[in-house]
């Protein structure tokens, strides 16, 4: 059986150019007693009748968190087609940040004060001016801010790239942030500071990656290489935070940020539509990156995986409100509950099975010729001239320290 996988893009070359390469060096493989072969597409953009009939059977999605035409695209697709998608533009149109706030709130997350706030200006409605005089009561920026406890971020209800995130100090740096906000909607977030470690967790299908993230530091150098810097508990508890969150959104492709502070995990952000998968800004990790995603894609097409758009709360919020459960029992059930959802057994099987070949393979290509001409164009099309040569061999040297690990 062939399957085509179809690639949604914007102005990224790198990571797809991998991600082919990989697939391909895939070949035919069995699974279940059944034979199976991938193929790969990048997608066009262009208009196209609602009745008529894709030739993909999974599509990756990298910009219909921004672009309305192909994410209606998608949608069509998956409701009419049963194509499958990573990542649910239905979910990541409706669950942004601030559902996901709420949602993971519910089930006992320990996410920090988190309040909403108005516009500072408003959206234009001929309706508003009426409506805002009778019903929008007036509030006190300095207040909440007190409420929330200072340090504190001021973040868009939608975020996107880090777009539109201030920090704030005191009262004052508080009411400029609010000002430059302009028509975007706002959360205000107390800061975890003093914090032991910030963690990115890159999540593809059932597997996640736990990276220590300095966000302070150039886009080159936030993933730092490091091994082992969580407790074996606060390991498990980042990753199952990231399981959870993903299996809860039908998310798929997705990051999640978390500060560990005195041995506790406080998620700050999860609802990352389009994820970090730069080679850049990945490097040593973009490998493991790569590999995963083509595994979890050749899986669900040989398991025959559903595409599922709406979202069932009941399970969650049923372990989230029960008040005999503690904290750690709670997380032990939601685990269950997203291993369920991302097949871990079975993906686990297919990894070790018919898809062992793939991580031999992967070494191969991440040593060879034709990767480094891919890394030698991405650090040119990226860099100064003047800084081609320090940063491809920056990138080789990490890059070799994942080939010999």
């Amino acid at each position: 059986m062939r399957h085509l996988i179809g690639l949604v893009l914007g102005a990224e070359d790198d990571w797809p150019t991998a991600f082919e390469a990989l697939a391909m060096r895939v070949g035919t493989f069995e699974w279940r007693g059944e034979r199976h072969e991938l193929e790969l597409e990048r997608v066009f953009n262009e208009p196209f009748d609602l009745r008529y009939k894709p030739r993909y059977s999974l599509v990756v999605d990298r910009v219909g968190w921004w672009y309305l035409l192909p994410r209606e695209w998608l949608k069509k697709i998956a409701l009419m087609d049963d194509v499958y998608l990573l990542n649910n533009p239905f979910t990541f149109q409706s669950m942004e940040k601030h559902s996901a706030y709420c949602a993971m709130m519910r089930l006992g997350l320990k996410v920090p004060e988190t309040w909403l706030i108005p516009h500072k200006q408003p959206p234009w409605n001929e309706r508003f001016s009426t409506t805002a005089s009778r019903y929008n009561r007036a509030f006190d920026l300095n207040e909440i801010g007190e409420n929330v406890g200072f340090p504190l971020y001021l973040k868009p209800v939608d975020g996107g790239q880090w777009r539109g995130v201030s920090r704030a100090g005191d009262q004052h740096e508080l009411r400029r942030g609010y000002d430059e906000s302009g028509e975007q909607l706002m959360h205000v977030q107390s800061a975890v500071d003093d914090f032991d470690v910030f963690a990115r967790s890159l999540s593809i299908g059932a597997e996640t990656m736990v990276m220590w993230f300095e966000p302070d530091r150039p886009m080159y150098d936030r993933y730092q290489v490091k091994h082992d810097f969580l407790t074996p508990e606060q390991g498990l508890e980042v990753e199952t935070i990231s399981k959870v969150v993903n299996a809860f959104f039908r998310w798929e492709f997705n990051s999640c940020e978390s500060i560990v502070r005195a041995g506790e995990v406080f998620p700050i952000d999860y609802a990352n539509a389009s994820p970090d998968v730069a080679l850049t800004s990945l490097h040593y990790y973009f490998p493991w990156s790569m590999t995963a995603l083509v595994r979890w894609c050749a899986f669900c097409l040989a398991e025959g995986r559903r595409m599922r758009i709406d979202v069932d709360t009941r399970p969650w919020f049923e372990i989230g409100d029960s008040a005999d459960l503690s904290y750690e029992e709670k997380l032990r059930e939601y685990r269950l509950l997203a291993d369920e959802y991302f097949q871990a057994e079975a993906y686990a099987e297919f990894c070790a099975g018919p898809l062992a070949h793939l991580e031999e393979a992967a070494h191969e290509w991440f040593s060879g010729e034709e990767f480094d001409r891919l890394l030698l164009a991405t650090v040119r099309s990226t860099f100064p001239s003047h800084e081609h040569e320090k940063f491809a061999e920056h990138y080789r040297g990490l890059l070799a320290a994942w080939c010999e690990g």
